[in-house]
């Protein structure tokens, strides 16, 4: 069974400009299966309210390692948080595809 693992950085006004960007980062889910690791990765507040700016994989010559959803900042807050779902080593270039298409289309 392939496992998927999911991480979290959030970026506030203040971190930004004294703590060089990141204020907090960590996990959300690790050894996963893929849909509750894409349930994790789109279950942030700014989603529910259709504030995701982008969704992008990880640049590579071979291919993406990673998928990352990035979400506006909060209307209180300003915090900007970004999940990234990590792909396993042994998936196909097809299935690597196969799942960005479905993270972008929920």
């Amino acid at each position: 069974m392939r496992t998927f693992t999911v991480t979290y950085e959030i970026v506030t006004p203040e971190s930004a400009e004294f703590l060089s960007d990141v204020n907090s980062q960590g996990y959300i889910s690790k050894g996963v299966r893929l849909r509750e690791a894409i349930e994790d990765m789109l279950a942030t507040r700014t989603n529910r309210v259709e504030g995701i700016e982008a969704i992008e994989p990880s640049s590579s010559l071979d291919y993406y390692r990673w998928i990352d959803v990035i979400n506006g900042p909060e209307f209180d807050t300003g915090a900007q948080e970004t999940r990234t779902l990590h792909l396993p080593d042994d998936i196909t270039n097809a299935s690597r595809g196969r799942i960005l298409r479905l993270v972008k289309g929920r």
